[in-house]
């Protein structure tokens, strides 16, 4: 039900064709969902529509239990549309979250997707999938605390340090089930996505370069504003004396690359856990998982 054709004054993607909508370009906007379009795109899109009130936009920022669905697995529908988008067509890109998107894209359709709740528009019309990578990134980097949350950041990188296997297999099993639901829901959810991924010959991404890229993002530190004292901490004694430059992430800079920083260490040992531990936080209500 698109309203007469308006105006842009602040330049956004169509939500049928992806490309932008420039400053002074006429474009239509439903009365109904909000999608925004080009008025050449009118008959592409997406039919009946799916009304999305604007009070059911989620926050800008909050914690990961803000954005969750009333039902489990507690997996905010953004995070599940950018997994399915980047499962149907990117596991054949070459550096799967590690090469970026472009940025000013990252950041509109984040937006988008939280203005929407999550539902709409869909992520098919993104042409670039490293744009939906950028912005499941950017969701989970963006939240007011990390994925493992604060108060449990010091056990997750006290079990990821324990040299017995077994032993720290155990104590992270028993970390993982004290989170708050959606977060372990979210965690075991991404964890299962980025086993995936590291099994592609084709994206090149295995566990020890995928937990370089989602340590910070997922473990983080232990407070919101950590001091230096704190990032020094957590970064190994070759990425001190080398300065941070692009270490681990620049085969050939490096001759010996850097052992992984203690965030990563704690995806590393994350994703080692067996995939049946995390299924089971799923359970059978992993159908609802698939977006509508």
């Amino acid at each position: 039900d698109p309203a007469p054709p308006h105006q842009v004054i602040r330049p956004e993607p169509c939500g049928v064709c992806g490309s932008r909508i420039r400053f002074g370009k006429a474009a239509l906007k439903c009365r109904q969902c909000q999608l925004l379009l080009h008025p050449k795109c009118r008959e592409q899109c997406p039919s009946p529509c799916v009304p999305q009130p604007r009070h059911h936009a989620w926050p800008r920022e909050g914690v990961l239990a803000d954005f969750a669905p009333p039902r489990p697995p507690l997996v905010p529908t953004l995070v599940v549309q950018c997994v399915t988008e980047v499962e149907t067509r990117g596991l054949t890109e070459t550096g799967l979250y590690r090469v970026p998107g472009a940025e000013q894209l990252v950041r509109e359709w984040k937006q988008r997707l939280l203005r929407a709740g999550g539902a709409l528009p869909a992520l098919s019309s993104v042409a670039d999938i490293h744009v939906v990578c950028g912005v499941l990134k950017d969701f989970l980097r963006g939240l007011k605390e990390p994925l493992v949350t604060f108060s449990l950041h010091p056990a997750f990188l006290r079990a990821a340090d324990i040299p017995d296997d077994a032993a720290c297999d155990t104590a992270l099993r028993h970390v993982v089930s004290k989170l708050p639901l959606a977060n372990r829901d979210t965690l075991a959810f991404l964890m299962l996505h980025l086993l995936r991924v590291s099994h592609s010959p084709d994206c090149k991404m295995d566990v020890l370069n995928l937990s370089r890229v989602f340590g910070p993002t997922l473990v983080g530190h232990a407070s919101a504003n950590p001091t230096p004292l704190a990032i020094m901490e957590d970064t190994p004694r070759q990425c001190k004396v080398r300065e941070f430059l692009r270490c681990g992430l620049c085969p050939g800079h490096c001759q010996h690359p850097c052992p992984p920083s203690l965030p990563a260490q704690v995806v590393a040992r994350l994703l080692s856990l067996p995939p049946d531990f995390w299924r089971g936080f799923l359970g059978t209500e992993q159908e609802n998982l698939v977006p509508m």
